[in-house]
């Protein structure tokens, strides 16, 4: 058995609330014992995850996964609280990564930088190969969501960091194609040392576990409803969607916004909500991985939304996407660009422009059950022959075995 150490600040175990990609993938490994050493709480509701054995899912193999918190400093907000505990996370990342089997590869995972240069300096001192996994362009989305200066004493050296990482990792893995080309282009990282591993979600695991009926019942759920499943923050652009709800209050007043999921804007999203009487918007908390299925066989649509950012028109992987898709929901989606080009794709849904999603409701509605249907089956077989965890957990596959022999 090789060992994997995985540095994922934000990981979830599976189940939980959040990001469970790493365990997922890991899941699927042959020959790899893996370890994944994330944040002692969740990301979104802020509980303890305590450090686990990693169960293996039904039906499947046993499982050699360890998923393992350490201790990070709280904060609130963006400022600097956020950012001692980013610096938290890497110092216990790093004594946990001392300690224990020397691993094969170190598999460090944006998107803040400290992780990677933790995971560099594990791989070095551990004599292990370093995998630098890009979720996000730090710090270019910083920039295009106007919360960074480019050209500021900051800016310049978190360049460099991401400069150095690029530098010294054996392998880059990117979640879209548009990444690829950027480090290809921009920052000369070869094409041999790029590797896509999208997210992506199985069908059999959004099967409903009961009726329509009853799960709506289950949930207080009534009319046509358009589920959000996902973080409130600045980048999610949320706001578009109290904007389109306004617009559909008196003209489609069947449709009801829910939006499911906590982050840094979502009081903010609460209030204006209230203050604009948008009786057609509801508010959930989080809703733990095993039992988004239930939630998503209950609703009408997924809604996919993004704040419009450059970035995200080529450098996004939405996870809440691929979720829809697998559950069968028609997709809307407001990300111009290559989100869009997989709706398209897949033929599994209405694409917008940013501040289109009224219009995209009215079409959804319009369209009818037949073609939301068809909709619906396309989205579905789609994940199956191109996003399953199972197809993305080889390509992992393969690009470990290949480090771990040279």
């Amino acid at each position: 058995m090789r060992t994997l150490l995985v540095l994922n600040h934000f990981a979830a175990p599976r189940g939980a609330p959040g990001g469970t990609r790493h365990v997922e993938l890991a899941d699927r490994l042959t020959g790899w014992r893996c370890t994944i050493v994330a944040a002692d709480r969740n990301y979104f509701t802020r509980e303890v995850q305590p450090t686990r054995e990693v169960q293996p899912r039904d039906g499947a193999r046993p499982t050699s996964t360890r998923y393992r918190t350490v201790r990070t400093a709280p904060y609130s907000g963006s400022g600097l609280t956020r950012i001692l505990n980013w610096a938290s996370y890497a110092a216990g990342a790093f004594v946990a990564g001392l300690g224990g089997a020397r691993p094969d590869v170190v598999y460090a995972s944006s998107p803040h930088l400290l992780t990677g240069l933790t995971g560099w300096a594990l791989a070095r001192l551990r004599r292990a190969a370093f995998v630098l996994e890009i979720r996000d362009l730090w710090p270019r989305v910083l920039v295009d969501m106007g919360q960074l200066r480019a050209g500021s004493l900051t800016h310049r050296l978190l360049r460099a960091v991401e400069t150095f990482l690029y530098r010294h990792a054996d392998a880059v893995v990117v979640l879209a194609d548009g990444v690829r080309r950027v480090l290809e282009t921009e920052e000369s990282v070869p094409a041999g040392r790029i590797v896509c591993v999208p997210n992506g979600a199985d069908p059999a695991d959004f099967d409903p576990p009961a009726s329509r009926e009853e799960l709506r019942r289950e949930l207080g759920l009534t009319g046509f409803v358009v589920a959000y499943t996902g973080a409130h923050g600045p980048a999610n652009g949320l706001d578009l969607v109290l904007d389109a709800a306004e617009k559909l209050a008196n003209e489609l007043p069947e449709v009801c916004f829910l939006l499911v999921g906590d982050g840094g804007v979502k009081a903010k999203l609460v209030e204006q909500a209230r203050a604009r009487h948008l009786d057609n918007v509801v508010f959930r908390d989080p809703v733990a991985k095993d039992r988004m299925a239930a939630l998503l066989g209950a609703v009408d649509v997924g809604l996919h939304v993004l704040a419009d950012v450059e970035l995200f028109r080529y450098g996004v992987s939405p996870n809440k996407l691929f979720d829809y898709l697998a559950a069968g929901l028609p997709v809307i989606t407001n990300t111009p660009g290559e989100v869009s080009g997989i709706v398209a794709d897949a033929g599994a849904g209405v694409c917008c422009e940013p501040a289109g999603i009224a219009d995209a409701v009215r079409e959804l509605v319009a369209a009818g059950p037949e073609q939301r249907a068809r909709w619906s089956a396309a989205g579905r077989d789609y994940m199956t022959r191109t996003r399953s965890r199972t197809a993305l957990g080889g390509r992992l596959q393969e690009l470990l075995d290949g480090l771990s022999r040279s």
